[in-house]
């Protein structure tokens, strides 16, 4: 039996952030991870580092991810190609309009600086947009990496530390006994009083192993990269109500995104859907002419949860205490998971975190089953 202070399972950014946040503050970390680290939603994402556009509840804590993005390099030795180019996003209608200046007075009251730009500013700032665009928000200090490396650089920073990282440990069974939590894993067990549930899509079969089923679904990003091109887009570039999402890369690739792939039941397979690879394409030369005619040279998909209402669950299990969840991010939770390993070591270490996580607590579902019987 290998014994830990804290068992995590899940390697992606959520898992390995918390595994390093943990080890710096000298807790005894084993992290169990079934492939490799960063290889579902972490490592497959757009790469977008966005706080724009997120519900309010989400603001706090997309705000302290920040800040830990902005010091990537002293923390894990890169930057993970993160570039602070500023995230635009886009109106195609008066409605459209009106939606970014709700969300930008929101977004001030948490200190968050955005600039609205009109239809003439944003056409003279960016004359490869259509007609379509009328106008736009920008926050600066938003911006773009490379999701390929941030896992990893965690990993490898989370293991100087001291952590134990355990890759191709699927895990097979999980349980407590009187002293905590007993995994297995590779023929191994292991155990410690605290378990951090990190395993994305699959975080729902771990959260019913003990007694709180959750309404998770598979999520599976459609996603394309071209051929380089001359480079003209500075900024990463997202819409009113998403559906298309894109940036250009130093190379002159332009990474986009829009739609739905498909997986197999298990969702550790997927495949990218040529109809809605097709549909991004026609969107985005809809949104930018100049891209017609480009080759798309490759396209790919992962897996992460999603819930109806968009949240992630984030906090103490309600039924096994020294179980805390962080999974479901909705294809939202690139950008977050430095913070959320953050808040995961406070939650085990300090008992607290400075960041709201009621939105996120896992008893809203069994409140929801509640309101719906009565």
């Amino acid at each position: 039996m290998r014994r830990a202070d804290v068992l995590i399972i899940g390697g992606g950014g959520a898992g390995c952030s918390a595994a390093l946040f943990l080890a710096r503050r000298g807790a005894r970390v084993i992290l169990l991870e079934r492939g490799q680290v960063g290889s579902q939603a972490t490592g497959v994402n757009y790469g977008g580092v966005r706080q724009q556009g997120r519900h309010p509840s989400g603001i706090p804590l997309a705000r302290k991810s920040r800040e830990i993005w902005s010091r990537l390099p002293a923390l894990i030795g890169t930057d993970a190609e993160f570039q602070a180019c500023g995230h635009l996003k886009l109106a195609r209608s008066e409605a459209d309009e009106a939606e970014l200046a709700r969300w930008n007075a929101i977004a001030a009251e948490h200190g968050l600086v955005t600039r609205m730009i009109g239809r003439n500013a944003i056409r003279a700032e960016h004359p490869y947009f259509s007609e379509q665009v009328v106008a736009g928000s920008l926050l600066a200090e938003d911006g773009a990496a490379n999701p390929r490396l941030l896992s990893p650089a965690l990993a490898r920073a989370a293991r100087a530390a001291g952590a134990e990282l355990l890759e191709h440990h699927e895990v097979t069974a999980m349980g407590r006994d009187g002293a905590g939590f007993v995994v297995e894993a590779a023929g191994n067990a292991f155990t410690a009083p605290v378990l951090l549930n990190c395993a994305g899509f699959w975080g729902g079969k771990v959260a019913a192993a003990f007694g709180e089923e959750v309404p998770i679904a598979p999520l599976h990003p459609n996603m394309l990269v071209t051929e380089p091109l001359p480079f003209f887009c500075t900024h990463s570039l997202g819409v009113v109500g998403g559906g298309l999402y894109l940036r250009q890369i130093a190379r002159g690739n332009v990474i986009f995104g829009g739609g739905r792939a498909s997986g197999e039941q298990d969702a550790t397979r997927t495949r990218p859907s040529a109809d809605a690879t097709l549909a991004s394409m026609q969107e985005a030369v809809a949104l930018i002419p100049r891209l017609a005619g480009a080759m798309v040279i490759r396209s790919w998909s992962g897996t992460d949860g999603i819930f109806a209402d968009h949240f992630p669950v984030l906090g103490p299990s309600r039924t096994a205490p020294g179980l805390i969840h962080a999974f479901g991010f909705c294809g939202e939770g690139f950008q977050l998971g430095p913070g959320v390993g953050a808040v995961l070591s406070e939650l085990v270490l300090d008992g607290r975190t400075d960041v709201p996580l009621e939105a996120f607590d896992i008893g809203r579902f069994a409140r929801q089953d509640a309101a719906m019987a009565g």
